[in-house]
């Protein structure tokens, strides 16, 4: 036997020693939720209760130790005085509690990915393990200290290597959905994943820096590290479209965490969901950090004195409306400081007040309490006093009020009165127009000035009323029982009876606009616009932020260019931090390099220094003569990319990238030479690995390899110069493996590249 084989036995004596306690473990939380379940629904309430929580619990550790089954152990470091530490996704420990595996978030682990051969302490030798679902497949030795036996030792045995499985890892094909990095991290992204949870931390990195996987790996970090504190609030993370949160909702999950919050900035409001996008410049006005002064206008504009102020008859008793009593009442409405709905009601309780001291005046006799509340009554019945309330401090939600303002001019005149009429015409819709991706933060900024809804806060009035009532016959119960403390309390029995007791933290969160979280996580920051900010740090108060992006890669109009410029305003220069990834790990290097020349003549800031592995004759290009030989090349070039790149298991990914106004004739004919071939019986799924699809739809994505079509058309259907260039570096910057450019002549002379 090989002293390779022999190494490759002993680690896998380990691995089945980790796997066996995973196991046990599992065996013994399934074990214990069927003895909770077995237990029915008898006994008391508070047994019914505990035996819930206790289900809730072992079922939450079920899913735990099942999301890290796959490549559970993958490091090991060394140190000076001979002792081994194995790193893996959660710690694990032996019946007499002695580690056996340590998560890789511990500070324990963290040499294992910093340590270098000028700073590695007392560590000696780091090992990466890789297994093929149980079994090691093979493993491989970085020896730290030069001046160790180590060296000989790995030597000798074959695992002296470099950064073998870092380069296996991006050489592998891809699924459609990301993997975690945990094994492969690198010493500048893993001191990024590490920092304190305070502040606003920005990651810029140029495409294939691993900046969306350093923050979903962060995510996790400070979820282990302030576990009490962000289990409790929760963690946000902001994705710029329901095709990237697909693509990396398993990684959370892989990392032993599964209870994250994930949405689009169009999804963040409780009940609206909108695919709708406006036109550029549109898009680019109602992202202005002055729309929320338009809307605050809007509101106010509804807190007034009617102009014409009827005289109200009760009993025979008629009193004349005055400005005045309105004057007052609104003055006491607004020292509520409360949202315009729930300050209504100071309001109308002000004016009501008012008029019925007025029609007292007007009697001879002082009336008893019992005429008083008559009086109060028909007030309160009286169409004409309410319709003038009404006029005066409107009930509202936020929905007919952006209805109100973009359907109207004359609105956006008067509470917008930095819009030119060129600019008013473009914001101006038809009424009843529905909701845009550009509308969801000035809703939400709607909401937050006039609160809960007047019917809404009816039915909520009626569902505590009702809760209440629960609570008080849960009180009644434990009394009975003789609890009334403990690890069962009337709120959770009430919750019980309700059949919520246990909703997870995520699903309250997600379902609550108000929610604060306790950190959020931006990526695609670069695209929010400043209304966009303004609606996500309403939800993290503390403003802890991890906000990755590059601003090479900006296309929206009201995005960010300049980190320090947008940082700076929004949470003050000493608040943030910048960081940047430098390497890329995705793109070939002639890859890389073609789209970094391309981005700079364009005048983008590049922030990538070099590619780590080079892939001859990975980038290629065609040119044909006209747009009927274009559809016929990109349907052959497709089918020879897949047949390169795809596997019928599902693995392999293809992306035909084309101008918009291409895009259904491109489909038409990929989709026919895909049906007319042998990939058709293959088992390669069209749908699943084959997209054809524009550049502002790949963002974020990868693909093994990636077809670019007519790139002169892509930049010309951009609004500005830089938003093209922006859009052609995403599209350039998509493969792992080939960029193949597709294009006719005349194209050629539109752009070159």
């Amino acid at each position: 036997m090989s002293q390779y084989s022999a190494q490759l036995q002993e680690e896998q004596r380990m691995t089945d020693r980790a796997y066996a306690r995973l196991d046990a473990l599992r065996a013994q939380a399934r074990e214990r939720l069927s003895d909770v379940r077995a237990a029915g629904s008898h006994g008391s309430p508070t047994q019914r209760t505990e035996r819930d929580s206790f289900a809730t619990m072992y079922e939450d550790r079920l899913a735990q130790l099942r999301a890290v089954e796959d490549r559970l152990v993958f490091g090991r470091i060394d140190n000076t005085a001979g002792e081994r530490r194995y790193i893996g996704r959660i710690g694990l420990s032996d019946e007499r509690h002695e580690p056996i595996l340590t998560d890789w978030r511990a500070e324990a682990a963290r040499p294992f990915y910093e340590a270098t051969p000028s700073h590695h302490g007392d560590i000696v030798m780091r090992r990466h393990i890789t297994l093929h679902f149980r079994t090691v497949a093979g493993i491989e030795d970085e020896v730290l200290d030069v001046h160790s036996a180590h060296v000989n030792t790995a030597s000798e045995q074959g695992t002296l290597t470099g950064e073998g499985a870092l380069l296996a890892s991006l050489g592998s094909r891809r699924t459609g959905k990301m993997t975690d990095i945990v094994a492969t991290i690198q010493a500048e992204q893993d001191r990024i994943i590490r920092t304190d949870l305070a502040g606003a931390l920005v990651v810029q990195g140029g495409p294939g820096t691993g900046k969306t996987a350093v923050a979903l790996h962060r995510a996790a970090y400070l979820l282990y590290t302030h576990r009490r504190r962000l289990e409790r609030s929760g963690v946000l993370v902001v994705g710029p479209s329901e095709d990237f949160l697909h693509y990396i909702d398993q990684v959370l999950p892989s990392l032993g965490e599964t209870g994250v919050v994930s949405r689009t900035i169009g999804e963040l409001i409780p009940g609206v969901v909108t695919q709708r996008v406006d036109e550029p410049h549109v898009a680019q006005l109602k992202g202005e950090r002055r729309m929320a002064k338009a809307i605050a206008n809007a509101v106010a504009a509804r807190e007034r004195v009617p102009s014409q102020l009827p005289a109200i008859t009760v009993n025979g008793v008629s009193v004349p409306l005055r400005a005045s009593d309105f004057e007052t009442a609104i003055a006491d409405a607004r020292r509520t400081r409360q949202p315009h709905n729930k300050a209504r009601e100071t309001f109308v309780s002000s004016m009501l007040s008012m008029v019925r001291t007025r029609v007292v005046e007007e009697l001879d006799y002082t009336p008893e309490q019992a005429e008083l509340n008559d009086i109060m009554a028909q007030l309160r019945m009286n169409d004409k006093l309410r319709v003038t309330l009404n006029l005066a401090w409107l009930p509202m939600d936020g929905r007919w009020l952006l209805d109100q303002l973009f359907s109207k001019p004359a609105q956006l005149r008067r509470f917008a009165p930095w819009l030119s009429d060129a600019q008013v015409s473009m914001l101006t819709r038809p009424k009843g127009a529905s909701l845009t991706l550009s509308d969801i933060p000035l809703l939400d900024e709607a909401l937050e000035l006039l609160g809960p809804d007047p019917h809404e806060q009816a039915r909520q009035a009626s569902r505590d009323a009702q809760r209440a009532e629960e609570e008080r016959y849960a009180q009644e119960t434990l009394a009975q029982a003789g609890i009334g403390s403990g690890i069962v309390s009337s709120k959770m029995l009430a919750d019980h009876m309700r059949g919520d007791s246990s909703e997870l933290v995520a699903q309250r969160a997600a379902a609550d606009r108000e929610w604060t979280y306790g950190h959020i996580v931006v990526d695609e920051a670069q695209e929010l616009t400043a209304m966009d900010w303004r609606m996500l740090i309403r939800r993290c108060p503390s403003r802890s932020f991890t906000i990755v992006g590059d601003v090479a890669q900006t296309s929206a109009l009201g995005g960010t260019r300049d980190w320090r410029t947008s940082m700076n305003a929004l949470f003050g220069p000493r608040n943030w931090s910048l960081n940047e990834l430098t390497i890329n790990y995705r793109n070939p290097r002639e890859v890389s390099d073609l789209a970094a020349r391309f981005a700079q003549g364009e005048g983008l800031y590049i922030s990538t220094v070099k590619a780590i592995r080079s892939v001859p004759d990975s980038v290629q290009r065609v040119s044909v003569a006209d747009r009927a030989a274009l559809y016929a090349e990109v349907a052959e070039q497709t089918l020879d990319l897949a047949g390169s790149y795809l596997v019928g298991d599902g693995t392999g990914r293809v992306a035909v990238i084309v101008p918009d106004e291409l895009r259904d004739a491109v489909q038409a004919a990929v989709h026919e030479a895909v049906a007319h071939s042998t990939l058709a019986r293959s088992g390669v799924r069209f749908d699943e690995q084959i997209m054809v699809c524009g550049a502002q739809s790949v963002k974020g994505l990868e693909y093994d390899a990636v077809m670019v079509v007519e790139p002169g058309l892509i930049e010309q259907e951009a609004p500005t110069r830089l938003s093209a260039a922006s859009d052609l570096y995403v599209a350039l910057t998509r493969p792992t493996q080939r960029l193949l450019i597709v294009r006719t002549q005349a194209d050629e002379t539109l752009l070159d590249l």
